[in-house]
């Protein structure tokens, strides 16, 4: 079956890119183009026509062919530029359609194939799907990393060195009568240790690199009236919450997804603190309380002309907060003192606001470590197969190796089959829909 997709976005546009691949690729452009000869892997000048009545569907086109296995899906693989027009697109889709064994392809299909023909492994195939869907220079750098396999790398040469391991202790049930040096084990169970100690370092990372991937929690709470939603709307730069002079205006949490100068951030906007009786602000100020234990960084807003401040409200304020005295442009020397960040701002003149995002940028860099992010855990089924993986390596330690060597080799072997399932060494065709179905049409 070959498959066909746009692979650039939709039109109108100067130029639209359609890629087809699969074993009939070849045949297909010769007939839509009416060309003799198809240069692999250079820019072929053509015309595209309608088969069915040789209608020109575009005059001035360019067609690129790449032989396989040497292509992007490992199978015959052509890109289609033609002019990015809606009609032209429709035209030429309309064409392939009727094509036969020719369909429109699913979603991440054609990555699916790269996979599926070696081309690619699953960390490589999921950290495309990551650079395309990245927005923050954080996000970018990240998806390069492993674009470029250094977590892949990383992942395999530990597996490499359980494998390595595991020989030894294999060699010794097979060859028990034989006297193998003793170093040999003693050799195998410093390196596991090792491995061990490798693997616990990745996972107890602070989920940096799920952070980076899916955005840092910031959340905006503090006092009734105190500017709060305004400031997620300055900051937003646009309406995302309704600001009123009536107290207990936001009563659930209003979120919107920032990029901070490469800091991808969620902003949460909650209710103000305050005791009520009402049960729905009641019940807005419950979750603002739950999910300020939740977030990655608090900014607590506080009117700087409050004369007392709710004891809930005090019991917030920590390491991971910043405090934001609003309304300087009432009152502006500071009113009150805390031994964390402090910013006196104002959110409706706009003062102190760049104070206030270079001390969030400060906290995320000092809580979490962007440095040395090349084997970062991106994903929560990375980190389950390395809490697996670290489990079975657990109980190959724990084993008495004079006694259980068939037990403590099984442990290494189901610690190769986690690390391995990662990169896609093993059988993992349950998990392969869950990753590819996330990816756009045509890539």
């Amino acid at each position: 079956m070959n498959i066909y997709a746009l692979s650039s976005g939709r039109g109108p546009s100067g130029i639209a890119i359609i890629r087809i691949s699969g074993k009939e690729t070849l045949k297909i452009c010769e007939k839509i183009t009416k060309l003799k000869s198809i240069k692999s892997n250079e820019v072929n000048f053509c015309k595209f026509y309608d088969p069915k009545n040789d209608k020109v569907i575009d005059p001035e086109a360019l067609l690129l062919w790449f032989p396989g296995p040497n292509s992007y899906t490992g199978e015959d693989l052509a890109e289609l530029q033609i002019h990015g027009s809606n009609a032209v697109i429709n035209a030429l889709f309309k064409v392939l359609s009727e094509e036969e064994n020719c369909r429109l392809a699913e979603p991440g299909e054609f990555t699916k194939l790269a996979f599926q023909n070696d081309k690619i492994d699953l960390l490589k195939a999921e950290s495309i799907g990551d650079l395309i869907n990245s927005e923050t220079e954080f996000q970018r750098e990240q998806a390069v990393k492993l674009v470029q396999g250094n977590a892949s790398n990383y992942y395999n040469d530990l597996r490499e060195k359980i494998i390595k391991s595991l020989a030894y202790i294999e060699a010794k049930i097979d060859f028990a009568e034989d006297d193998l040096p003793e170093k040999v084990l003693k050799e195998a169970h410093k390196s596991i240790k090792n491995i061990h100690s490798d693997i616990s370092n990745i996972i107890e990372d602070n989920k940096i690199g799920e952070k980076i991937r899916d955005g840092f929690h910031v959340l905006i709470t503090g006092e009734v009236n105190a500017g709060k939603s305004s400031l997620l709307n300055l900051l937003s730069k646009r309406e995302v919450a309704i600001v009123s002079d009536e107290a207990g205006t936001t009563r659930d949490i209003i979120e919107t997804y920032l990029n901070l100068d490469g800091y991808p951030v969620i902003l949460s906007d909650t209710a103000g603190i305050r005791d009520v009786k009402n049960k729905v602000e009641k019940k807005g100020i419950s979750l603002a309380l739950g999910k300020s234990k939740e977030s990655d960084l608090n900014i607590v807003v506080i009117d700087n002309s409050s004369k007392n401040i709710n004891n809930k409200i005090k019991k917030m304020i920590n390491k991971d907060t910043i405090v934001l005295l609003n309304k300087s442009d009432v009152q502006d020397k500071q009113n009150h003192k805390f031994d964390v960040d402090t910013v006196l701002a104002s959110v409706k003149n706009n003062k102190n606001i760049d104070k206030l995002i270079n001390k969030i940028k400060e906290k995320l860099s000092k809580k979490f470590s962007l440095k040395n992010n090349s084997h970062l855990i991106t994903r929560e089924r990375h980190r389950i197969k390395l809490n697996e993986c670290r489990k079975e390596l657990d109980n190959f330690l724990k084993k008495d190796q004079s006694k259980d060597l068939e037990l403590a080799a099984e442990d290494l072997r189901m610690a190769t089959r986690h690390l391995g399932s990662i990169a896609g060494k093993v059988d993992v065709e349950e998990i392969l829909g869950s990753i590819f179905k996330d990816f756009c049409i045509g890539k």
